[in-house]
């Protein structure tokens, strides 16, 4: 018999760890954890995100987090934000139940779980970390093979990648939001929240201590109108920071760096309500606020010193009942705060939208719920409007409604061009 060559058994047994290797780098099972004190880490299978064990900053303290590869200082979830370790004793596993457990090896204690799944796993649960950069529990039987049991996705903390959702789940009752950092190197809860607010149509919205401060905007069956979102990749996310700021950025691989795409600090626009009721922002503009048309400054002396808070009022009333109003349109524009909006799914047209519109004289506005499929429902305003922004991209059409006087005006001042440049 030919004996077997030792270098055959050498590259046999490598290639068979090598197997063994890629088959678990992204995953945990109950027989397979992975140890702090080891530098053990997970990464997913196309290598874009890693996690592991981290202290940020400058403390010790020692937290399981899940960063970017390329950028291994931007941690997009943290599991212990509130119970950090003291050293390099972290154990994370998952149990036979299918339950995240992080236990501190120096007492044999739970620093953090995932117990607030509610059904537990059959056969083989296993946690993977995927190239979207979601951590997933799952039960391996062979009938449902990617039946979810948890998911990070489900429990964001300062960072919203491409492929997340936030907002409340129906199914589960879940309500998935954004919380900002404590501090730049402390990952506990911050004073912020980044929420879907479901009163009138859903919106997007960062709070502190139940008062909005930024809105990035409604949601239009695309995208939230006004908010450049994020591209099916996973290099760009947008970040809650401990400020209570909104940050959108995209990674630049020339450059090796994150770039930042807007911040409320420097657009004033994206504060709340900068410049009041039936006004619109343009950064590029200046000053930046201004009153809708057919309206004016309600504190005309603040409005003059740029305190455009108390925004605008009608200058002339609606005709109301006698069907005299018509509308103005806004092309393009971040639509206003939608919490006292209504709207309806029904497939009516742009056309049947206004006309419900005048049938109320309390509606002040209104534009399609769904722009896809060149435009199909009615969403309606019956309050003031607030936060109405003009926007590069991502905007969408408004109808304003205004007394037939203004329509007047503007019809009087349009022929008037006309005929100072030639063209009647």
């Amino acid at each position: 018999m030919k004996a077997v060559s030792p270098l055959f058994v050498y590259s046999f047994l490598f290639s068979s760890l090598l197997r063994i290797t890629s088959t678990t780098l992204d995953t945990i099972t109950p027989s397979h954890p992975i140890r702090d004190d080891h530098g053990e880490t997970l990464v997913s299978a196309g290598g874009t995100f890693e996690l592991g064990f981290f202290s940020p900053g400058i403390l010790k303290n020692r937290y399981v987090g899940i960063w970017y590869v390329i950028s291994k200082g931007t941690v997009v979830w943290v599991a212990n934000r509130e119970t950090p370790l003291e050293n390099h004793s972290g154990v994370l596993k998952v149990t036979d139940n299918g339950i995240l457990v992080l236990v501190d090896t120096t007492n044999n204690t739970t620093i953090w779980s995932s117990s607030n799944t509610s059904r537990t796993a059959g056969n083989n649960p296993t946690a993977q970390l995927f190239d979207s950069g979601n951590f997933v529990v799952k039960d391996k039987i062979i009938d449902q093979p990617d039946k979810i049991l948890w998911q990070s996705f489900d429990y964001p903390c300062d960072t919203l990648l491409p492929d997340m959702k936030v907002g409340w789940d129906l199914a589960t009752g879940l309500d998935r939001y954004l919380t900002s950092w404590k501090s730049t190197e402390d990952p506990a809860h911050g004073e912020f929240i980044g929420k879907l607010d479901r009163r009138g149509l859903p919106q997007l919205v960062a709070m502190k201590g139940g008062k909005i401060k930024s809105r990035p905007g409604s949601w239009n069956g695309l995208y939230f109108t006004g908010f450049t979102w994020l591209r099916p990749n996973p290099y760009f996310k947008y970040v809650l920071n401990p400020s209570g700021i909104g940050q959108r950025f995209r990674w630049t691989d020339h450059t090796q760096s994150w770039d930042l795409l807007s911040t409320s600090q420097a657009d004033q626009c994206e504060n709340y309500a900068t410049c009041g009721a039936y006004t619109s922002c343009n950064i590029n503009r200046s000053p930046v606020c201004e009153c809708l048309k057919g309206f004016i400054p309600k504190s005309p002396k603040s409005w003059n010193s740029a305190d455009w808070s108390d925004g605008c009022v009608r200058g002339t009333p609606l005709g109301c009942n006698d069907g005299s109003d018509g509308f103005l349109t806004y092309k393009g524009v971040k639509l206003p705060d939608t919490s006292s909006s209504r709207y309806d799914r029904n497939m009516m047209s742009l056309k049947e939208c206004e006309e419900w519109c005048l049938k109320n004289c309390s509606c002040t506005a209104y534009a399609n719920l769904d722009i896809r499929n060149g435009g199909t429902g009615c969403l309606l305003w019956f309050a003031e409007l607030v936060d109405m922004v003009e926007v590069a991209v991502g905007g969408q059409d408004l109808y304003v409604r205004v007394p037939a006087s203004v329509l007047g005006i503007l019809f009087a001042l349009l022929l008037l061009l006309l005929l100072l440049f030639g063209f009647v």
